[in-house]
């Protein structure tokens, strides 16, 4: 059970080391289920936190960790890992929800658990945090979601203004203009993992821009980028080509078929946390979004209506179509440069 406690100070809204008088756009709160760190595992999420932390156009003031990709102790021992490593220890972290609110937690093709006898976060709860700091500065925070949205959905709970207080939701999950093409997860991931949890925070009237499949499948890192993230002869740099040559080869082994996997990897979270300051990454159009909760023939699905008529229902989202692939490379391998 969850206590509330006094709400955290802001942490104010200078700019990153080094340039403290930088004022930053948007200041924000990460909720994820990174998992990279481990030999193998999925590193979008990771490349997520790496880019909020290098774009000197954000300030990441929390990060909470939620069930995912891996179990939500691993992550978020390997969050305060990664922080440590870009020298952010001063970053608050929250532990989650170790599970979906309904279902039992799911064992993903690409999950790793990767297990931790100790949690070296916070011990209270992510969507009582996310409560407190979003109520405590109305309009002020952003909250990216890059995992399922588990501890989202009982922030909401907890607090039903949250909607109205939170500058706006940024999700990445869903597909809108296609599917996954797997019968075994119908739905995107995270949609998929916690699916009773994304139709709350669809419902919930917050400001929400979705960012799917349809647009973050485009966006990769091949092999080619291995040395250039060497080559910059920093320490993250190394830790972060390591990593991508691991995923891709697990990617190639445990999905020969699967074309979008063969030689790269999709930067499905780094988008997402990418047009929080530079929304013009992508073309937005407005939608109402459902997500299906019931039969497992279809759990997950984003039932989407791109409104190309005028009658109801009116829209709960932006939703992302298209994406300028090589601007938002450049972006991403330019700040992801910048980390020491």
């Amino acid at each position: 059970m969850c206590r509330r406690s006094a709400p955290s100070p802001s942490a104010g809204c200078s700019g990153p080391p080094g340039d403290p008088g930088r004022p930053v756009s948007r200041r924000v709160i990460l909720d994820t289920d990174l998992a990279m760190g481990a030999p193998g595992s999925d590193i979008d999420d990771g490349f997520a936190l790496a880019l909020a932390l290098a774009d000197p156009d954000l300030s990441v003031e929390l990060v909470t960790t939620v069930n995912g990709n891996t179990d939500v102790d691993s992550a978020t021992r390997l969050t305060r890992e990664l922080l440590r490593r870009v020298g952010r220890e001063d970053v608050p972290i929250v532990r989650g929800a170790a599970r979906p609110l309904v279902r039992a937690p799911s064992s993903p093709l690409s999950a790793r658990q990767i297990g931790s006898p100790s949690v070296p976060g916070r011990s209270d709860c992510a969507a009582v945090a996310l409560v407190e700091r979003v109520m405590a500065e109305p309009g002020e925070l952003t909250l990216v979601a890059i995992g399922p949205l588990t501890n989202v959905a009982i922030a909401l709970a907890i607090e039903p203004h949250l909607a109205q207080a939170v500058r706006e939701i940024v999700v990445m999950g869903g597909v809108y203009l296609g599917h996954t093409g797997f019968a075994g997860m119908p739905g995107e991931f995270n949609f998929w993992t916690d699916p009773d949890a994304a139709a709350m925070v669809l419902a919930s009237g917050a400001s929400l821009r979705l960012v799917g499949l349809d647009v973050t499948r485009r966006v990769r890192l091949n092999r080619n980028d291995v040395p250039r993230l060497r080559a910059t002869d920093k320490h993250f740099g190394g830790f972060a080509a390591d990593c991508t040559q691991e995923w891709i080869d697990h990617l190639e082994r445990t999905t020969p078929g699967d074309d979008w996997d063969r030689d790269s990897c999709a930067l499905h979270d780094p988008l997402a946390v990418a047009v929080v300051a530079r929304p013009e990454l992508v073309t937005w159009r407005p939608a109402f979004v459902t997500v299906e909760r019931g039969s497992d023939v279809t759990r997950g699905v984003a039932v989407t209506d791109l409104l190309g008529s005028n009658a109801p229902p009116a829209a709960n989202a932006s939703v992302a179509v298209s994406v300028d692939a090589e601007a938002f490379r450049d972006h991403f391998l330019a700040q992801i440069a910048t980390l020491p």
